[in-house]
């Protein structure tokens, strides 16, 4: 069974639109959160996974990073083995 994905994002935050492409090209279904008017929930999961920007990237209960750990874990043939 495939994990779920959730992608936390803010309104036009580039990094955030390149990770939502990459997983819409792959054809992996994710639920975006937008942070944009939430700061406290922005944040709560900034502290909870020292994680200062957007795109927060979770995969299952994993976090994986943002927008470019996303591009590497595709790079390097690993980003299927999350899932």
């Amino acid at each position: 069974m495939p994990k779920s994905v959730t992608v936390y994002t803010t309104q036009g935050c580039p990094y955030c639109h390149r990770a939502k492409n990459l997983l819409q090209r792959k054809g992996i279904a994710f639920q975006e959160v937008d942070l944009t008017e939430d700061a406290k929930k922005r944040q709560e999961l900034q502290d909870r996974y020292n994680w200062m920007s957007v795109p927060i990237i979770l995969i299952g209960e994993k976090f994986i990073g943002g927008a470019n750990e996303l591009d590497e874990l595709e790079r390097t043939g690993e980003l299927s083995k999350y899932l």
